[in-house]
């Protein structure tokens, strides 16, 4: 299985989603929490050029929040993404 890195916040509805749906393919991912530290928000920020969380990568792949996620779902290419 692919490496998912998660940047996320701990009262983020999409963050929650985003994880549920994750969990549920059984996919492993490396969460950072981004509440309270403006470095780890930088570092996500300067990764992805976005500032809102989720932000999620697959592999090396940055697949970009929530929204985006569910979008590979119901496309049906999240499955490949994830082996």
């Amino acid at each position: 299985m692919a490496s998912i890195t998660v940047y996320s916040s701990d009262y983020c509805p999409y963050c929650s989603r985003a994880k549920q749906l994750l969990s549920a393919k059984g996919a492993k991912f490396n969460e950072i929490r981004v509440d309270g530290s403006n470095k780890l928000r930088q570092e996500m920020t300067q990764k992805c050029g976005r500032t809102s969380v989720p932000q999620i990568w697959i592999g090396e792949q940055h697949i970009g929040g929530c929204d985006d996620l569910y979008d590979l779902e119901r496309q049906g290419k999240l499955d490949s993404l994830l082996a």
